[in-house]
Formats: C-alpha cells, structure tokens, sequence
C-alpha cells in the first residue's frame, strides 16, 4: 500500500489491517479528522501506521541486544562497541543480569544458553543446568511430600558460571574479566529500580530466617527503596576473585580459553566453593565443596525441527525445550498455516497441540544421561501427524499421553510415566529472565537464565554474596517418573532458550521468563512470524494464550485440565466461541499471561536486523 493510498483510509480501515485485528496504538481523534490526502497531506503527528505498536521495533546493522533490564542491555552493548561479538555481548549481560535481577536470577544459577557461530555455521547448546548434589536423593524429601523452592535444599550445583565460561570458551573473543567489568561496576552499586524494589519489599519478612540474605538485602533492617544505590559488597568481591584469576593466567599464558578455565576453577575449586559448601552445611543444606568442585557442564548437539520452512533449535530433553518444537509440528500437521491467526480455530489449535506436547514432556522428558527417552519418536514428523489427529472440534479435558516409541524403529521400553499432583502444600519458586544478541556478522546468542527469590525469599551462602539456585524442585519424587531426583542428574528444566534458521542462516534468537510458559509464549510469537511473516514486534505484542491443563513442572506439580488463559484484547466472539468448544477460559488483563519475549535477529535478504523486546515485565532492547 502507497503513502498516499494509506493516508486516504479512515482509523477503522486501519483497524481491519492491524495485526491479529488488534489497533494495538490510535490516535484518539475521530475518523473525520483525517484530511483526504488530495486536499493537504497530514502533519507528521496525525500519522496511523497500521503495524503500529506500543514499542518499536528497533532495527540496525551493527548488533542487537535484548535482555530482562536496561543494565543487562547496556552490559552487552558495551561489548559490542569494545569490539566483542553476540556471545560476548550475551555473556556479560546474563553476568549483569545475575547482579541486577536477583529477585528472578542470581549468580549461583544456571544459565541453558544456545549459540549460532557464523563462521562454522554451527548451532551449539550449553547446558547451564545444574545438576543435584551427591546427597540430594528422594528419601530426604520423603516426609514433607516435596522438594522445597527455596532456602538451602532448593537448588542444584549452581551453574551459571560455568557455562558462561563455556559459551565464552565456544564462540567469544574476549576474556572472562573483560565480560565481568560491567557486572562488578554493577555489584559496586546500581540504582534501585520499582521492580526489584516492590520484590523486596514484599519478602522482607519470609528472608529474614536467612541472616546472610538478609544482611545483604536489607542492610542493617532497612529496605531498599526506588532511586537509592543498591550494593553487594560481598557479591563484588566474589566476582573479582573470578576476573582476577583470569587476568592473572592469560598475563602469564596468553592463552584466552586457559585464562577462561582458570578464573571459572577460582568459582568452582577455591576458596568461594569451600565458604558455599560450608555455608550449605551450616544451614542444613545437601550440598557440599566436592558437588562444586566436580561439576562440569557441556557443550551439546541441540534438539531441532524444521516448520514453516524455518529450522527451530531448542536444548535437549533434560530441558521442557523439545516440547516446542513438538508442539509446532503438531500444530503444522493440524493445517495451522491455513487458518486465521487469533480467530477462534486458530487458538484451538495452538492450545491443543499445546496440550498434547506437554503431556508427553511430563510422561516421557528427563536427563538422557539417566533416562531413556524416545528422542526420535517424539520429534517425529509422522507421530505429530498421529497426534495433530487427535485435535477434535471441541477441548480435550483429559490427559493424553501418545506413544512415541512406536515410530522410534524399536520396541517400547518403558510405559508412559503417569503424573499426578502432589497433596503436599504449594511452596515458593521464583522467576527468569533471558537475553538474546545478534550482532553484525549473524552471531545469535540465546540463554535463559534463572533462580531467583521472587517467593519465599532468597538464600545466601555464607559471605560469598552468591544467591543459591532453586531449581531442586522441578525433579519428581515418584521412582517411576524419568524426572526422578537423583544426585548427580539434571532436572527437566523449563529454562529454554531459543534459536531459529532459514535454509541454514541466521534468523532469530528468543526467549522468554515464565515457566511452564515459557515455550507455550515462544511458540505463540513463533507461529505468527514463521508461519504468517508478520512484524516481529507486532507478533510480540499481539494477544496470547496459555494452557494450564498439563501437569506443572514446580512443587505439587499441580494441574488444571482444560483451563486456558487468555488476555482480554481476544475479541469477545472468539472467546465466545472457545468457550462453546470447551476451554475453561481464565481471561486476563491486556498484557497480562506471565512472559516476557525478548527476541534479535537478522532479516533474511537485506542482512540487516531486528529486534524486539514485550511490554510485559517491562523487557528491553536497544541495538543499531
């Protein structure tokens, strides 16, 4: 459509154009106060885009960085103006993430990252999930009924460190103390944000059991307050421990992935991991100085399907990740790319082909390393088509698990696990974040970091400053389940980076916070941009939908069939008409479903790129 033509159209013809049928930006003056564009063309200011959003997309040729906040966003940026590229960039704002964002991720977490090098054209995933320490087995657990998610028998082997070091050691060009500078600068002091400061406001008194937490927190009882200089002493100096003994080994070497190794040993073999280890100890805790200190990650072969002509990567089957690329297929052999996206067909698909994946990642997912899963067979193309026939016209309210193992070319080994929800009162979990970097070269970096204190307060180790992991509870307890806890062994992580190619190229990298959400809202803003090309900012913010009908991953594990959540912008009669079909819809605020997509890429053809960030939980992007 010309500028002209588009200038003759009234703001009611803008909204039949706007994405999903949703004018999600106007201008409140009436339709007759649009001059024709014959008489005088419209002052800059009167101007409707029929693409408009609440955001703008921001687009460039020189890099992209996408994060939770603003100080992980110009963390990364800094690098790429140093000269670093995406994985760099990426690597110093998860490590300013983990100082800024401590309600939702800390430094003693974990950090599932995938990475897309340009001059191999090679997809990598970096585990970044900790595993359960050498004491940690389901009898412990036994008579409370659940694994806490909190305090010092809530998380794994922390592991955010490590895999840091690993991307950096993959795919970067700096050193371990380059990245560090921002996240130290910011561990000296960063101004208190509204965010983290209703957070601690909020669980001042459930920290205050953990006296290393809550000295750190709120220094001397007060509590921090919005526009105050926030400070981790005790933080700053454990990271300068870790950058110190990088720069001491590459002065002596000059060998930068040795430098790396050395300032990552300083955190897991020193004298940082035997004050955590005693720390744990001290409060009762199940980890000790030997689970840091033989810790190692990996750097893996990701789980990937190809929809809609674009190559969708995910990490592997310790992670909920695979269930996306499932649930995509299942979608595309229901005929999704032919309907009418956000009309009422439209969201039924999604919300069953939802409903299938997760009920397999539930009966079927855990740690490869101790499980056997049917890898093959689940990401079958074939078994999605079996599955997408079980999408009738009305919501499934029961849990149906398939079998994959029938298009594995072997025999079933095991029975589909069972899941059921625990009776065992709810407890705390906490909350993610994630960061995605594309830089000039078609680098993507994609991590999703988490464990955080968004309930139940945070646990500190000792007087190292480190937040500890709460990731523990997302293992069952039940022996049948190929989740079960188990030391050693990574739990199913819902924690899911993302990375998406076109006929081998860079595309796109995504990720978001929430949870079990987490690849459901991935997968809503996927559909939109691989299957129907729409604006990736626009795709972002066009309403959403999310299943709570399968089995959760924390706690009791609790389950809702058939209830979808659906942000209010759905028009009526499309709610309506789900309604009629079954679904218990749960209706939301206008950008209330609990994510928060962040996303960067390069646009096929012109090689420039893009990114975008959701105004849910107010996420951040800033790149040229």
């Amino acid at each position: 459509m010309t500028e002209t033509a588009r200038q003759g159209l009234s703001r009611r013809d803008f909204a039949a154009l706007a994405v999903g049928g949703v004018v999600l930006a106007q201008s409140p003056a009436s339709a007759q106060d649009a001059a024709p564009a014959a008489k005088a063309p419209l002052e800059p200011t009167r101007l409707v885009s029929a693409g408009e959003t609440l955001r703008p997309e921001i687009v460039g040729n020189f890099g992209i960085v996408a994060a939770g906040r603003h100080y992980a966003v110009a963390a990364g940026t800094r690098m790429l103006m140093a000269g670093g590229n995406a994985t760099d960039a990426g690597v110093a704002a998860v490590f300013a993430a983990a100082v800024t964002e401590i309600s939702h991720f800390g430094f003693g977490g974990e950090a599932p990252t995938i990475i897309y090098d340009a001059k191999t054209k090679k997809v990598s995933a970096v585990n970044g999930q900790g595993v359960a320490p050498a004491l940690a087995t389901p009898d412990k657990f036994a008579s409370a009924g659940v694994i806490p998610g909190n305090g010092p028998n809530g998380g794994t082997v922390p592991a955010m460190v490590d895999a840091m070091a690993l991307a950096l050691q993959l795919n970067g060009t700096m050193t371990l103390d380059q990245v560090l500078q921002p996240a130290i600068e910011l561990a000296d002091g960063f101004v208190m944000y509204n965010f983290l400061a209703e957070v601690f406001a909020s669980q001042k008194k459930a920290t205050s059991k953990w006296k290393d937490a809550y000295d750190t927190y709120y220094p001397g009882g007060t509590l921090p307050k919005v526009g105050e200089i926030f400070r981790q002493p005790n933080l700053a100096k454990t990271i300068r421990i870790i950058a110190e003994a990088d720069r001491a080994a590459y002065k002596k070497t000059k060998d930068r992935k040795a430098a790396i190794q050395a300032g990552r040993d300083a955190f897991y073999r020193g004298d940082i991991a035997r004050r955590i280890g005693a720390a744990m100890e001290r409060d009762g805790g199940l980890m000790r100085y030997e689970d840091l200190a033989g810790y190692k990650g990996r750097v893996e072969t990701p789980a990937m399907t190809s929809v809609f002509g674009y190559e969708v990567y995910k990490a592997g089957f310790w992670s909920q990740g695979p269930a996306m690329l499932m649930a995509l297929n299942i979608a595309e052999a229901a005929g999704i790319a032919q309907m009418e996206p956000g009309s009422a067909p439209y969201l039924h698909t999604v919300a069953e082909s939802i409903k299938l994946a997760f009920d397999d990642r539930n009966a079927y997912f855990g740690d490869p390393d101790f499980a056997t899963v049917p890898m093959k067979g689940l990401l079958s193309k074939d078994y999605a088509a079996q599955r997408a026939k079980q999408i009738g016209p009305k919501a499934s309210l029961e849990h149906r698990y398939g079998d994959p193992w029938a298009f594995e070319g072997r025999a079933r080994t095991t029975p589909a696990f069972t899941p059921h929800m625990l009776k065992a009162p709810p407890r705390p979990t906490a909350d993610t974040t994630a960061i995605e970097v594309v830089d000039k070269d078609g680098n993507l970096f994609s991590a999703t970091p988490s464990s955080g204190w968004l309930l139940g307060g945070a646990y500190i180790a000792g007087d190292t400053g480190v937040p500890m992991s709460n990731r523990l509870t997302v293992f069952d307890l039940d022996p049948e389940s190929p989740n079960v806890l188990a030391p050693g062994k990574r739990p199913r992580t819902t924690l899911s980076p993302s990375m998406v190619l076109k006929d081998g190229a860079p595309y796109l990298a995504i990720g978001t916070p929430g949870g079990d959400n987490q690849d459901q809202q991935i997968m809503n803003v996927l559909l939109r941009v691989l299957a129907f090309d729409q604006p990736l900012q626009a795709a972002i913010e066009a309403p959403r939908i999310n299943s709570n009908h399968f089995h959760a991953s924390f706690a009791i594990k609790k389950d809702e069939p058939g209830v979808l959540e659906i942000e209010d912008r759905v028009p009526q009669a499309v709610r309506d008409d789900l309604a009629a079909r079954g679904h218990k819809l749960d209706v939301l605020g206008p950008f209330a479903v609990s994510t928060g997509i962040v996303a960067a890429g390069v646009v096929p053809g012109s090689f420039t790129l893009r990114g975008g960030a959701d105004v849910r939980r107010e996420r951040y992007v800033f790149g040229w």
